[in-house]
């Protein structure tokens, strides 16, 4: 979508934000009955989450809104703003991996493409 609006001046921004200090969190959330199928499962891994007995998320809400409001300024528009540095961490290492990944099936791609002069 970003490019199809760019030819009329309109930047586009993907929000990315992590973990942020907030009632809906911590205070309001609500959790239904869970399938015990999946207890020790990724699947029930937000509960940690949820607890903040197992720490708080370093993400502070007001900032994060700030630097969204502040990014409507900014020409060209970022297509991607990561807001907090535990999800920035979590979201290179992944990327990290992914490219990894990638690289190690040079042979393979290669493999699939009409020999040269074909």
């Amino acid at each position: 979508m970003a490019q199809e609006v760019a030819p009329f001046g309109i930047g586009v921004t993907i929000v990315e934000p992590g973990g942020a200090r907030t009632e809906f969190r911590y205070s309001s959330a609500q959790v239904a009955d869970l399938s015990p199928v999946y207890d020790n499962n990724p699947a029930h891994s937000f509960l940690k989450m949820l607890d903040p007995q197992n720490g708080l998320a370093p993400g502070d809400p007001v900032r994060m809104a700030a630097r969204i409001i502040e990014s409507v300024d900014v020409n060209p528009a970022p297509l991607r703003m990561v807001l907090g540095s535990q999800v920035l961490e979590s979201t290179l290492s992944v990327l990290r991996k992914r490219i990894a990944g990638f690289e190690s099936q040079k042979e393979l791609a290669a493999s699939t493409d009409f020999p040269q002069g074909e």
